[in-house]
């Protein structure tokens, strides 16, 4: 019997598929392809309200985290506003509002400098829209008692409202920033937002999923305003210096680990420090994700 060359072998197209045609992607890959960015974080944001919040072995563990009530064993307290006579880093205690305002205002500047009406008027909209679905989520999403837990540890704190002002700002200055900053703008975004993610943490004012899932919301509501921004007004893939994305992680997971760091426990610290720096990593995920990535399409070839 002999034997045929596999690369010989006729092959036959499968049925209802035009001739000089070739075969499109399976759907999975298409559906996989096409799933906006913007649902995804939301999903994300979900999936961890679901499991941090609403099941019992999420509600002891980030309890567990929150053991103690004393904020001044945390190495940042004496900038966190909680000491007698202390100056707050903004956005902390009551440099939150002042911030906030100086962010917009700072951000409206720039638009009218720059003349760069649509980027301008998104990068407000990131600001409003992810500071409004904070409030509305922290509404409607109840912390259910499921552990008996003490009364000071079922007060509703998801998602956190001091790191939803500076992954806010930070993505919408992003946005309007000129392309040759833009990649020195994203990465002290990512520093400010990581230092206050581990502060309010490792001062017991919110768990690691509040931080969580403010980024979270933040970044859903950049990738949603570029998705609907003109063509001509989308950002697009700048040039970065090659060391800036190993210097802007480094600097952020130090940022995160002087944050969240604590005198009485190195668990407690590493988990406050993890928790900073996986938000941080979700921003600079975003923000150098190309308009490309959630516009393209999977075209058969003839």
């Amino acid at each position: 019997m002999t034997q045929q060359d596999p690369s010989t072998l006729p092959t036959h197209p499968d049925p209802g598929q035009d001739p000089g045609t070739t075969a499109e992607p399976s759907p999975a890959r298409a559906v996989r392809l096409r799933v906006p960015a913007p649902l995804c974080l939301v999903g994300l944001f979900l999936v961890v309200y679901l499991i941090a919040v609403c099941t019992p072995f999420g509600q002891r563990a980030e309890n567990a985290l929150l053991s103690g009530y004393d904020a001044q064993p945390a190495w940042i307290y004496d900038w966190s506003g909680a000491a007698y006579g202390s100056s707050a880093m903004p956005p902390l205690e009551q440099t939150a509002m002042p911030t906030l305002l100086v962010g917009i205002a700072v951000i409206a500047a720039v638009t009218l400098v720059r003349r760069c009406w649509w980027q301008g008027c998104a990068a407000i909209g990131i600001v409003v829209v992810t500071l409004g679905s904070k409030e509305l989520t922290r509404m409607i999403l109840p912390r259910p008692d499921l552990v008996d837990a003490e009364v000071s540890l079922i007060e509703p704190s998801f998602p956190s409202g001091h790191v939803a002002i500076p992954a806010g700002l930070a993505l919408a200055a992003t946005l309007v920033a000129s392309p040759r900053i833009r990649p020195y703008v994203t990465a002290a975004g990512m520093l400010w937002l990581a230092v206050t993610a581990g502060a309010v943490q490792a001062t017991y004012h919110h768990r690691p999923s509040d931080v969580l899932g403010s980024t979270l919301l933040a970044c859903a509501c950049y990738s949603l305003a570029v998705r609907l921004l003109p063509t001509a007004a989308a950002p697009g893939v700048t040039r970065r210096p090659r060391a800036l994305p190993a210097v802007a992680l480094a600097l952020s997971a130090a940022g995160a680990l002087l944050a969240g760091a604590r005198d009485d426990s190195v668990t407690q610290s590493l988990v406050f420090a993890a928790a900073a720096f996986l938000c941080a990593a979700l921003f600079w995920f975003t923000t150098t994700r190309g308009p490309a990535h959630t516009t393209r399409r999977i075209r058969p070839k003839h």
